[in-house]
């Protein structure tokens, strides 16, 4: 005969050590997933930072980072993955983010019984804390804590204005930039992007900032009316170098353009995962062009 409880730390205690019915411990973590399918890119490179690429299953047709993402099974694209190959991978977890792969994607997953992971940090201020919650699911907490804390010192070292504070601006004294995604049609990041949040934590005014879109379309009339003091220009699908030499050569007139404040820099800051430090020293260095 149990004895009578005197606590609600005696019924807590019951209900983890009694089983339930399929007899597994009420309190106990469930197994890490053996079997892991990455829905994008930036998942995938996360979950090779954590330690966990040899569980790794299937990757999407974008996945290219590191090298040996690129010999695991491809289920499709972001946007429009296979499902049957999905299932025909039979994983335990799939890891899906909110940035690129649809909601029905994750519905009908779930609908199948399939295991899904959503990571919804968007925004550079919330990554730590998605790394961190990632671990936790993944059972992959130690190298969570550690990725998580490399970015938080990147951001620390940053010297600027911190994620969720106002952002400078031209009267402020601070260099304006503009970061281009694409230059022809010339696509921009705007507000709500990491690209932006990077900008403005290394005192950068990004003069895209007040754009009603995260990657607003933009004219050479309204760069040239803003005049950026720095142009940021990110790695794309092809040589970036020679598709934008017909942009700058439009911007020729400008002061960034005349003293060479243009900076090509890799893809690091355009994936939530472990590059954002490096991402952060890229642009630091191009932030200090002369």
């Amino acid at each position: 005969m149990l004895p009578k409880p005197h606590s609600m730390t005696f019924l807590l205690l019951c209900l983890c050590l009694f089983p339930a019915w399929n007899g597994t411990a009420l309190c106990s973590q469930p197994p890490p997933p053996k079997r892991i399918v990455s829905l994008a890119p930036a998942m995938t490179e996360m979950l090779f930072a954590l330690g966990l690429g040899k569980r790794i299953v299937g990757v999407t047709s974008a996945c290219d980072r590191p090298a040996e993402a690129r010999g695991k099974a491809k289920i499709g694209g972001m946007a429009n993955p296979s499902i049957e190959a999905i299932v025909a991978l039979k994983p335990d977890l799939v890891v899906m983010n909110t940035d690129g792969n649809p909601k029905a994607v994750a519905e009908r997953l779930t609908g199948l019984g399939i295991k899904t992971f959503i990571f919804r940090a968007r925004r550079l201020g919330e990554l730590p804390a998605g790394i961190r919650e990632m671990g936790l699911a993944l059972g992959a907490q130690t190298a969570a804590d550690l990725l998580a804390a490399g970015i938080e010192t990147a951001m620390q070292g940053s010297g600027g204005v911190p994620p969720g504070k106002s952002s400078p601006t031209s009267g402020d004294g601070c260099r304006k930039a503009l970061f281009v995604i694409w230059p022809a049609p010339l696509i921009v990041a705007g507000p709500g992007t990491i690209l932006d949040d990077a900008m403005r934590l290394h005192g950068l005014c990004n003069i895209a900032a007040d754009a009603k879109v995260p990657y607003p379309r933009f004219s050479l009339e309204a760069v040239m009316e803003r005049r950026p003091d720095l142009i940021l220009i990110g790695k794309g699908h092809a040589d970036m170098k020679r598709v934008s030499g017909r942009f700058l050569e439009s911007l020729s007139t400008l002061e960034a353009v005349k003293r060479g404040r243009v900076c090509y820099m890799d893809d690091a800051l355009y994936r939530p995962g472990p590059r954002i430090p490096a991402g952060m020293a890229e642009l630091d260095r191009c932030g200090r062009l002369p």
